[in-house]
């Protein structure tokens, strides 16, 4: 499967003409980007902002970056459209920031974790499993098609999960929690699917076997 989460990229814009291969079961093209999300904006302040490590680690220890350190980490760029679960999808993204396997080789996950809860402002959370955080395409992104995120699109940091429903993508994160025992996120809780794979049309928590 190709970075944008289909056979073939295409030239960034509002779709093409094929898009109808691009997208999952029940899903339209999305010519806008729609501003979704519980609760208010947070307020950036970067001496207070940073983010963690923590749980199930390799060596049991904490990691801890503040804004100007976390700037510091490698860098890289991920094509790939973003599924919405309201049906909604956005193609032809290219989104920057630090690749989730970048940050997971500075800071390992312990030989028995299995899952990760990412954690995000106000204590909203999305659970993964580490196979969908280490994708090749996941990544903590701090820019779409080369401009800054919002801060209603989640500046200054954003995770972005593409294979998977949007809402496994949390805005303002804050923390990774390596688990070993797999725990329900925010909207886990509230009845979405627990994976969230699009293109089995995952949405609700009636569908898990």
């Amino acid at each position: 499967m190709g970075l944008s989460g289909t056979d073939a990229r295409q030239p960034r814009g509002e779709g093409t003409a094929d898009d109808s291969g691009r997208l999952p079961p029940g899903q339209r093209v999305q010519p806008g980007w729609p501003v979704l999300h519980y609760g208010p904006v947070p307020r950036f302040k970067p001496e207070r902002w940073d983010f963690q490590v923590y749980g199930a680690t390799a060596d049991g220890a904490k990691r801890v970056w503040d804004y100007e350190a976390f700037q510091t980490l490698p860098t890289g760029e991920v094509e790939a459209d973003l599924h919405c679960v309201t049906k909604f999808s956005l193609l032809d993204n290219v989104w920057s920031g630090v690749r989730a396997e970048t940050l997971v080789e500075v800071a390992p996950p312990a030989d028995d974790a299995t899952h990760a809860m990412v954690w995000a402002e106000y204590g909203y959370s999305a659970n993964l499993r580490l196979d969908d955080l280490l994708r090749e395409t996941t990544i903590f992104a701090t820019h779409r098609n080369g401009e800054p995120l919002t801060p209603e699109h989640g500046f200054p940091l954003r995770l972005m999960v593409p294979h998977l429903y949007a809402w496994k993508g949390p805005k303002w994160v804050r923390a990774v929690e390596y688990l070993i025992v797999d725990r329900r996120g925010f909207w886990e809780e509230r009845g979405y699917h627990n994976v969230g794979d699009p293109w089995r049309e995952q949405r609700y928590s009636y569908q898990e076997d």
